[in-house]
């Protein structure tokens, strides 16, 4: 068995990044082999709309042509039993790196046929891990809550009609800042934060940690 996580978020070593290697020591758990990509190493674009994955009988059918770092990412998940994705919510979506990965990835295998039917060449099991400085209360106040889950929602529905299987985990009122005192951030409270820092955050990786066993498991 073998999981790879993509981390879509620029700090290697956060919060995003954090529950991704907390998701594949629980893959490891059940003896899973793991790789962890960090989208911000690659090069690449979003999908540059040249439909050569759409041409009859080509050999780029169901594939996508450009030949840039993403292609041989698309080559190994395509060996694996499990993906987990993971990015923090920038206005209201993920990174603008997640977001290009993702087009690429999921319209490769989204055909314009009618019946539908995925031109993924197998099964494969998903999951999204999102992570966001607001508060569920927070997001209520603003009205926007519906439409953040709507977001995550769409993701997963994509997911699940490509690849069979899809879930989510999402991680909120994360911690920005190592010291809050040397930034302009006076609508955050850095002793709120550092308690859910150290009550909430801990429940999150144990989460992401069931999630890598669970994926596993099938």
């Amino acid at each position: 068995m073998k999981i790879i996580a993509i981390n879509g978020s620029p700090r290697k070593k956060w919060n995003t990044a954090t529950l991704l290697e907390k998701t594949l020591q629980g893959a490891a758990s059940e003896g899973a082999r793991t790789e962890l990509v960090h989208l911000y190493d690659l090069n690449f674009k979003g999908c540059i709309s040249c439909f050569a994955c759409r041409i009859r009988g080509s050999k780029s059918y169901g594939r996508c042509a450009v030949r840039d770092d993403l292609a041989p990412l698309f080559d190994r998940i395509e060996a694996v039993d499990a993906v987990v994705l993971g990015s923090p919510i920038y206005l209201g979506t993920v990174t603008g790196e997640m977001r290009s990965f993702f087009e690429r990835w999921v319209f490769q295998y989204l055909p314009y046929t009618d019946p539908f039917h995925s031109l993924f060449p197998g099964k494969l099991r998903t999951a999204f891990i999102y992570t966001m400085n607001m508060t569920e209360e927070g997001l209520e106040k603003l009205g926007m809550l519906q439409t953040y889950e709507n977001h995550y929602a769409l993701n997963r529905t994509y997911m699940t009609r490509i690849f069979g299987h899809s879930c989510y985990q999402l991680c909120m009122d994360t911690l920005q800042f190592d010291d809050y005192s040397k930034v302009v951030a006076d609508r955050w409270d850095p002793e709120a934060k550092a308690r859910s820092r150290a009550e909430r955050f801990p429940v999150d990786c144990q989460k992401a940690f069931e999630l890598g066993r669970d994926l596993m498991e099938g």
